[in-house]
């Protein structure tokens, strides 16, 4: 129904509470999340049935209490507000949920696409919030998620209503700060077909001296509009919550004895369920396992294994250890009943021999345990035995687990129960002048046509302006892709540096890509801080905006951003040479005072190396590289990435780094607030068990009016002295000015071959620069942007894309036409869509595809008179052809030993499409 996130560091959840205490001016959360602040008490409780937190804030202790129904689905949530003062308190309580009602996998992989499919509205005879997913085919089933709050107490006015996400937390905000919760702002009541949805719900309430009020939120999923409001009916009873608690006590305890355990031993599974999922460190594997593998994901598949889900491992040598693998099959099988898939490997290390008495001996615990119809199934139990698997299969399944066993070192609770062994982190930073004013310096504006009061082009149509200037913030993220003939690049938006890839922008991020138009995090930043006084900032608008001015130019293949601020003149360009896989980070910075300057910058990063963080985040490894004086990353559970350098660098020569996130931005932290840089230094911390990032800080002197360049690198490569090579090329001014004057000529040759005049002057200033160059790096190269990054080539969509550059760069046109022909069938028929470089894909009944290559190429000769590529041999590809029934099959196909010329490929698919 929510929103949920695998963020072991921040943490951030999808369902929130907030408590504003009008009388006094505060706010606060029902939890620690996710506004910022210290309670004067916090303690959470977690039982079997029921979850409670509790904490103080002045004289308000707000008491928590979450439960789940024991028969249907729907959650309660009650807070008590208990107002110890000796005068009336009016509090608000506002709660807010991010509306999913989708499997997790779908809403990761494109987040804004599925929000399209929300719909809400708002029952007032219930006062109940309802949404459902509306249904992209026949055979979908219809969800239905209702959200609503009743009142044990005095109410202030009518209960107020969101279902906006962007109108409740307001453009460059994000849940620590919304809008909604400054100036008393009410909720608009918004429903309907909304962009990105959510449920938010506010009550005002009035709490006399020494009284206590609650409010109960009850959230739930069924199938029908008449179910959702039926269900809604029942939990707005008075009663509801006190009946549903005893209700899921009574499930725990029956539940419990089913299974023959007691409350103690679940919570130590409890434990080792959190554990898997937000892992523990000093349970895994040792980082040199890590840098010694060399195997990926499919070699788990010869054992039955997929590594689809997260994975257990327990070694065992001897059968008078049995008593620690009974206690973990009954906490997998406790688990399990929770809804937690999890693949339990046990490895038989005993000697090899003719006898298998531990063997039998562990399939007859199974059986004993009842869970024989799980062995070998996915979410199961896997035996395996160790003498039968070669020594780099071992070393991937321990670089796999998220928690390994050793039978032999004491029970589970005992292990789960060892200290975690944790870096001392470095000294508090303790200013040494920590009062001191700035001077703000305007940074002047170059004319601009188009202007809209934000932003416009120059008059020579090379650049887009944006200026931001306090409070003020584009409506949505203004972006610019931009990527190289290495298919390398990046999306860098108007507030800071977005995200990097490497060959394919979906499969293989280097880091996180996010599509959220009202927040616009983002997972890469450079910060300045003033050693003197401890003030740090960073010079672009997020992830700390600050009041003076931000002039950002958006180029073909660069942006820069300008920004006067703390006395630092600071000018940064972006860019990526044409045919080099790294990102380069120019920042110019001039001392404008009077006085001698102690500065350091810290430039950040969030590894990916794959789809998701959360997906990669256990099997990336990093490591320090004294030669190129930067961080090399490695994550070889990607595929068919596996054995690609990501690196980071910065040009300066006094650094210290950590790869540790949770170091750098500390528990329940943030960008904008990172811990690391209230602290002297970083910890040199590197490795595998970490949360992965790179942070890397560097300090110098600046004297009055001195200036200084500063380079950070980002990058992926096939080796590590290619990367090596990249670092030190890159750290000379004159090779990054060379590199950005290759990449320069190289767009002004490309969008000045045509060139249109008409009486639109719009049109003309879109049409000889911005398109072909969004067709080009965007379409052609990219394969990403901020609505969508797919990484995959499209059979129409980049035939579509290349006769835009027929004209300029015929030969991208020619290569298109034959790659696209490379992808038939035999039968005729296409693949839709591919991912490069191993051409995993999709095979459709999609009958347009067909007609696009004779169409492109007619075209394409048209223009070119290249008769040469007609003749062109092309292999086919071969896959399983589609059943009756189906419309599409993901697959890999291979190389076919058919082949045949280019008219003949053409000759074929119109056929097929007749």
């Amino acid at each position: 129904i929510s929103r949920w996130r695998e963020d072991p560091t921040q943490d951030h959840w999808g369902q929130f509470f907030y408590i504003q205490n009008l009388t006094e001016g505060k706010t606060w959360s029902a939890g620690i999340q996710p506004v910022a602040g210290k309670p004067d008490k916090y303690q959470a409780v977690f039982a079997e049935d029921k979850i409670e937190f509790f904490r103080v804030d002045r004289h308000i202790t707000t008491h928590t209490e979450v439960i789940v129904s024991s028969e249907d689905n729907v959650e309660l949530r009650r807070i008590s507000l208990t107002n110890d003062s000796n005068r009336s308190m009016d509090l608000e309580v506002t709660s807010y949920m991010e509306v999913v009602i989708a499997k997790a996998n779908d809403d990761n992989a494109h987040q804004t696409f599925s929000n399209l499919f929300i719909q809400t509205e708002y029952c007032a005879e219930i006062s109940t919030l309802l949404a459902h997913r509306r249904r992209r085919a026949q055979t979908d089933n219809d969800s239905w998620a209702f959200h609503l709050v009743t009142l044990d107490g005095e109410a202030l006015g009518p209960i107020q209503y969101e279902t906006d996400r962007f109108r409740f937390i307001g453009r460059g905000r994000n849940t620590t700060n919304p809008i909604v919760m400054t100036n008393e702002i009410p909720l608009s009541n918004t429903i309907g077909p909304v962009l990105d949805p959510i449920f938010s719900l506010r009550q005002r309430v009035r709490i006399p001296a020494h009284s206590i009020v609650k409010l109960t939120f009850a959230t739930g999923l069924t199938h029908s509009h008449e179910d959702a409001k039926r269900l809604a009916e029942q939990y707005r009873s008075p009663g509801i919550f006190h009946r549903e608690m005893h209700l899921g006590w009574t499930k725990s305890q029956v539940g419990l004895h089913h299974l023959n355990i007691s409350m103690k031993k679940a919570h130590i599974y409890q434990l080792l369920g959190g554990r898997v999922l937000y892992l523990a460190r000093d349970m895994r594997t040792t980082s040199q396992n890590f840098l010694l593998n060399k195997k990926i994901q499919s070699a788990l598949w010869a054992y039955g294994i997929s590594g689809d889900y997260p994975i257990i491992l327990a070694q065992i040598d001897d059968q008078k250890n049995m008593v620690m693998i009974r206690d973990l099959l009954r906490a997998h099988e406790y688990l399990r009943l929770k809804g937690l898939k999890i693949d339990l490997v046990i490895l038989n290390e005993h000697v090899t021999s003719y006898l298998q008495s531990l063997h039998d001996e562990l399939i007859r615990q199974i059986l004993i345990s009842g869970s024989h119809a799980l062995i070998d199934k996915p979410g199961g139990i896997f035996i395996r035995r160790a003498d039968l698997i070669p020594e780099a299969d071992r070393i991937l399944l321990k670089c796999v687990a998220r928690i390994i066993f050793y039978a032999a070192k004491g029970s589970l609770e005992e292990q789960l129960n060892r200290g975690t062994h944790e870096l001392r982190p470095p000294s508090p930073f303790i200013a040494k002048n920590p009062k001191r004013d700035f001077s703000r310096i305007p940074i002047p504006m170059p004319e601009l046509v188009f202007f809209n009061t934000l932003g416009g082009f120059t008059p020579d149509g090379r650049e887009y302006v944006i200026s931001l200037k306090e409070d003020k913030w584009t409506p949505a993220p203004w972006i610019n892709v931009i990527a190289n003939r290495k298919d390398f690049g990046f999306i860098i938006t108007e507030n800071g540096q977005g995200y990097t890839w490497s060959v394919n922008s979906r499969e293989n991020k280097l880091s996180p890509w996010s599509n959220d138009a009202v927040s616009d995090p983002s997972s890469e930043a450079i910060y300045l801080r003033d050693e003197e006084c401890g003030t740090y900032w960073t010079p672009t608008p997020l992830p700390i905006r600050g009041p003076e001015q931000y002039v950002i130019k958006h180029g073909q293949g660069y942006s820069t951003f300008d920004h006067n601020s703390h006395d630092l003149s600071q000018h940064m360009t972006v860019f990526a040479p044409l045919d080099e896989s790294v990102k380069i980070t120019r920042l110019k910075l001039k001392n404008l005072s009077k006085i001698r300057r102690k500065l350091s910058i810290t430039s950040y990063i969030e590894w990916v190396m794959g789809v998701s963080h959360s997906q990669t985040a256990p099997t990336i490894v990093t490591e320090w590289d004294a030669e190129m004086d930067g961080i090399f990353a490695k994550n070889s559970f990607n595929s068919e990435f596996a054995n690609r350098i990501s690196f980071m660098t910065v040009s300066e020569e006094k650094k210290t780094f950590t790869c540790d996130r949770k170091e750098f931005i500390g528990r329940n932290g943030s960008l904008s607030k990172p811990a690391a840089l209230h602290r002297v230094g970083l910890s040199l911390k590197s490795g595998s068990r970490l949360d992965p990032c790179t942070a890397i800080q560097s300090y110098f002197v600046l004297a009055p009016n001195e200036e200084r360049e500063i380079f950070i690198l980002i990058g992926q490569t096939e080796t590590k002295e290619e990367a090596r090579a990249l670092a030190l090329k890159y750290k000379n001014p004159e090779k990054v000015q060379e590199s950005f004057s290759l990449m320069q000529n190289f767009w002004d040759q490309t969008l000045q071959t045509i060139e249109i005049k008409t009486p639109d002057a719009a049109m003309d200033m879109l049409v000889n620069r911005w398109l072909l160059y969004q067709t080009l790096s965007c379409r052609v190269w990219a394969r990403s942007a901020f609505y969508q990054s797919g990484g995959a080539f499209g059979f129409r969509d980049q035939l579509q894309d290349v006769m835009a550059l027929v004209y300029s760069h015929p030969q991208i046109t020619r290569a298109q036409i034959l790659l696209a022909a490379s992808r038939q069938f035999p039968e005729g028929d296409v693949q839709h869509w591919w991912h490069p470089p191993t051409g995993r894909g999709v095979r459709t009944r999609f009958s347009d595809d067909l007609l696009w290559l004779p169409y492109v190429l007619s075209f394409y000769l048209q223009v070119t008179g290249d008769n040469s590529i007609l003749t062109e041999v092309i292999s086919y590809i071969e896959s399983p052809q589609l059943e009756a029934g189906h419309d599409d099959l993901y697959m890999q196909p291979t190389q076919s030993n058919e082949k045949s010329t280019l008219f003949d490929h053409c000759i074929r698919a119109l056929d097929h499409s007749l």
